[in-house]
C-alpha cells in the first residue's frame, strides 16, 4: 500500500496596527485563497512575536500532496 507524501509551505503574513495588531481580512482571505487555488490547505496559524508582546506576522503553514 503506497503511503501518500505531503510538501509543506509556510508563509509569513504581515499583521498591521500601531498599538495592538490589526488584521486586514480581505487581504489575509486572498492570500489564503490564492494558496488554496494552487492546492494547499491551510493546517496551522501561529501569531509570531515582536517586542513587548506584540504580534509581528503570522506564521501559516500549508500542506499538499506531493
Amino acid at each position: 500500500m503506497p503511503r501518500d507524501r505531503w510538501q509543506y509551505q509556510t508563509a509569513r503574513l504581515e499583521v498591521g496596527g500601531i498599538m495592538k495588531p490589526k488584521v486586514d481580512l480581505d487581504a489575509l482571505r486572498q492570500e489564503l485563497d490564492r494558496y488554496g487555488a494552487q492546492g494547499w490547505e491551510l493546517v496551522s496559524a501561529l501569531p509570531l512575536g515582536e517586542s513587548h508582546g506584540k504580534t509581528g506576522g503570522i506564521l501559516c503553514v500549508f500542506k499538499k500532496l506531493a
